[in-house]
């Protein structure tokens, strides 16, 4: 009898609940409820004797997971939403790729550790989902600042990879939209949230070298000639319109799609910004320092005579007033380690020097005597182009789902991704008009140089225009 009673007890108490959850759902959001879910399921495992805790951690699982889309599969996109998949609190929900290889590889990857996504070429209709959370861009540079700002509008959060955006002025319309349509916008540079770096970085700032006066960084590779393309028919299992979306239109080539679209000017943004972001975010990091006061770069397509059109040899320097010098190297067709690796930042002082390579550090003195080494036992690539380290890149992820539930700024915020990421696009400025730049150190713009002024934003395809 009472074990009927007590049954009857609590059916009806889950009645409720589940009425009264229903009818909540119709005056709130889906995330304000995800926020309520802990509270409905305590009352429901304290007041129910015949129904425990794990017999509802199913249904509060799926209220707290937070849906993603991702954008452009077809190297790092597949291994960054497998990466997603991975955790217990992440559906990859859509996987979006305007080439039919590319998507079927995002599919497999997330099918791969048990997710079991929707299909999409067109990013507009993905964000049309109103059970959608979040979107990763990892389509082309042209796209990310595009696909940031429309998901935004459409109340979605984003990691967009990085260079955040193809140009300054994308930078900026993404913080104004991040902003306005208060969304969590963190940027792909995942050394923002390995802890030895972070370590490192708060040695630096304690004075661990004294003060900082002049940082290097470097990027080298192997990369192949690309030839010289030929202007053909556009593949049948390619959208080429979708995929150029708001950049001008430029007839098709064989050698374009899918990697070497970065070393043309119209959808990337050369090595400078596909993987010298990276060392210069460090730098910007770890001096503490914002916009600078000149800008000069020197460089060229040295290695191969083909349509390849950014540096594959480059020096970028950067300077910020009186307080301090910063330089870049990029060697993307000579893949010789520097200071015995393939990238790597160094921050000399006035009472030694740190450099810093993946996830460790080391400290010399002034006589240039090793006095402290931290590393990491983690395995990194520093030229893979899919996924140069899982455990590395989850503590980012992690950071960003952290930061959309309760809220917060993460780690790579887009305020601060644009200040790195335009330092590099700066020098690529430089290096475009052939002379050096004079910037404004407050927000970073180009002075007296009506030219170079030019470079700040770029040219959309008529209808494509970005608006906040």
């Amino acid at each position: 009898m009472n074990f009927n009673r007590d049954l009857l007890v609590n059916l009806q108490v889950l009645t409720k609940v589940h009425s009264l959850n229903i009818e909540y759902m119709k005056k709130t959001t889906r995330r304000q409820f995800i926020k309520q879910a802990g509270v409905s399921g305590l009352a429901l495992s304290i007041g129910a004797k015949g129904f425990s805790a794990k017999s509802y951690a199913n249904i509060i699982g799926a209220n707290e997971r937070i849906n993603m889309a991702v954008m452009g599969t077809n190297g790092r996109g597949a291994g960054m939403a497998r990466n997603f998949q991975r955790l217990d609190n992440v559906n990859m929900m859509f996987v979006c790729d305007v080439e039919d290889n590319a998507l079927n590889k995002g599919i497999k990857a997330v099918k791969d550790v048990g997710g079991d996504p929707i299909a999409e070429k067109d990013i507009r209709r993905v964000l049309e989902n109103k059970d959608l959370d979040g979107l990763l861009v990892t389509a082309p540079d042209h796209w990310h600042a595009p696909a940031t700002i429309m998901a935004c509008q459409a109340g979605k959060h984003v990691y967009v990879e990085k260079p955040c955006s193809h140009s300054p002025r994308e930078g900026e319309l993404m913080i104004e939209a991040a902003r306005k349509y208060k969304r969590i916008v963190q940027v792909g540079a995942q050394r923002r949230s390995w802890s030895l770096l972070m370590q490192g970085i708060k040695e630096l700032h304690y004075g661990v070298i004294g003060d900082v006066y002049f940082a290097k960084g470097w990027y080298t590779n192997n990369r192949k000639s690309i030839g010289f393309g030929k202007k053909v028919a556009v593949p049948l299992n390619l959208d080429f319109e979708l995929w150029q979306g708001p950049a001008p239109r430029e007839a098709y080539r064989d050698n374009l799609v899918h990697y070497n679209w970065h070393w043309f000017w119209n959808w990337g943004t050369g090595e400078a910004l596909n993987n010298g972001t990276h060392e210069i975010d460090v730098i910007r990091w770890g001096l503490g320092v914002d916009f600078p006061t000149k800008v000069s770069s020197e460089g060229g397509r040295f290695a191969f005579n083909d349509d390849w059109e950014t540096p594959d040899t480059q020096l970028i320097n950067l300077q910020f007033g009186n307080k301090c010098l910063v330089t870049w190297e990029g060697r993307s067709c000579n893949s010789k380690n520097s200071e015995g690796r393939d990238r790597g930042v160094i921050f000399y002082g006035t009472e030694g020097s740190l450099e810093t390579g993946h996830n460790g550090y080391r400290i010399y003195d002034q006589k240039n005597n090793l006095i402290k080494e931290v590393d990491s036992k983690e395995i990194i690539d520093g030229r893979d182009t899919s996924s140069p380290s899982v455990n590395l890149d989850r503590v980012h992820i992690e950071d960003f789902l952290n930061s959309v539930k309760n809220n917060r700024t993460p780690n790579a915020d887009i305020a601060e991704l644009h200040k790195s990421t335009s330092l590099v696009q700066l020098g690529n400025i430089a290096w475009r008009v052939g002379r050096s730049l004079t910037t404004d150190p407050l927000n970073g713009h180009i002075l007296n140089d009506p030219v170079a002024q030019e470079l700040w934003s770029r040219k959309y395809e008529p209808g494509w225009e970005l608006t906040v």
